[in-house]
């Protein structure tokens, strides 16, 4: 046919393309040219075509050598010139699967080998402090397990099941079928035995033939110091079991943690604020902050001014898995003004306003000189 082109130029590889070559250049062009892909362009089921003929050639080493010889007239001697689908056994599904998310044609290809296991999500509320320090917990989580009676093999008496007549132990069965685009093989679960490719004649009477059954289960885990609300704390094979001899699939256990009507949290660092009188605030004192080690003595300077922060170093939160580090405990005082005096308490208190100085309110002098300056014109 003197208007075929040459197999090698339609998928756009030299004549020393090697398999994997051939392979990615016919990928490539089937999913720009595949029917699906573009609905009634019938420019694009012709490429599609001539590169599934093209390849359907060069991908088998014996067609391809008789090709490299005689061209298309070797080829259409051979039987499989133009795409009749003569001498075609091409697994369309595991060409497509890997860009159209199953098998073609929208079907999904079931792999019969081995499957980890769910994984399992567990939510666990701690108190401020025991998040903190850490703590060790008991929790019972639900969940499908090997069943204690047959060990998981499915069995009434514990042994091994018969292989499946049907996949012969393969757990598919395989279907070759006439289409449009050449001969298409298939393959699905063994239907009588579900993909296992075991045959249970003898079922367990505790878990019904699955070697699994729902039950409850108690572990402890060691909430390490430092944890966070919302980390993630994670216990390797404690998920649902593997098929098939997989592995099984991890718990996934989330923190949160209770609010302190005293402390507040961010990252390490602790904070909580502290009312204190006017006489403390003025003269200074010896304070008690409170931290999550306990009561810690503080030197208040004079003078000090509400709403100012102090830090206490090495106080806070201690970091996970690094009990030695730690964050600050920070705290804000608040000034705290006095109700309900008496008459002898504004005496004494006009007594002390009269003998203070702009030298003692020098944020005020400040604040009225400003004023001064901004109404002077």
């Amino acid at each position: 046919m003197p208007d075929k082109r040459d197999y090698y130029e339609v998928l756009g590889v030299s004549r020393s393309a090697t398999e994997d070559e051939l392979k990615k250049a016919y990928r490539k062009l089937a999913k720009k040219y595949h029917p699906d892909l573009n609905p009634d362009n019938h420019e694009a089921e012709a490429r599609f075509k001539e590169a599934n003929e093209a390849y359907a050639v060069l991908s088998d080493s014996e067609k391809r050598r008789t090709y490299d010889q005689f061209g298309h007239a070797g080829a259409d001697g051979q039987g499989f010139g133009g795409f009749n689908g003569a001498g075609f056994d091409i697994d369309l599904e595991d060409l497509f699967g890997s860009f159209f998310g199953g098998g073609f044609g929208g079907r999904t290809r079931r792999k019969s080998g081995p499957r980890r296991g769910a994984n399992l999500k567990y939510r666990m509320t701690l108190d401020f402090m025991e998040a903190a320090f850490g703590v060790d917990r008991d929790i019972t989580i639900n969940k499908e397990d090997i069943c204690g009676t047959c060990q998981g093999k499915g069995t009434r008496d514990g042994s091994e099941p018969d292989q499946c007549p049907t996949c012969k132990g393969s757990g598919e069965v395989h279907q070759h079928q006439q289409t449009l685009f050449g001969t298409v093989m298939s393959s699905r679960a063994c239907p009588d035995c579900g993909g296992t490719g075991k045959k249970i004649t003898n079922p367990c009477t505790a878990c019904g033939g699955r070697g699994r059954k729902q039950t409850s289960k108690r572990l402890s885990v060691k909430i390490p110091a430092g944890i966070n609300e919302g980390e993630m704390l994670t216990v390797r094979g404690e998920g649902e079991p593997g098929t098939l001899g997989g592995p099984p699939g991890d718990l996934y256990i989330e923190i949160r943690i209770r609010p302190h009507p005293v402390f507040q949290r961010d990252g390490n660092n602790t904070y909580c604020e502290i009312p204190i009188t006017f006489p403390q605030a003025a003269l200074g004192c010896e304070l008690e902050v409170p931290t999550i080690d306990g009561p810690q003595i503080f030197h208040l300077k004079e003078g000090t001014q509400p709403n100012e922060t102090f830090t206490i170093r090495g106080k806070g939160i201690p970091y996970v898995n690094r009990s030695n580090t730690r964050g600050d405990h920070i705290f804000r005082v608040i000034l705290e003004v006095p109700r309900h005096l008496s008459e002898k308490q504004k005496e004494l208190l006009n007594e002390f306003g009269d003998s203070c100085t702009k030298q003692n309110y020098q944020k005020q002098e400040s604040f009225f000189s400003k004023l001064k300056d901004l109404f002077k014109s």
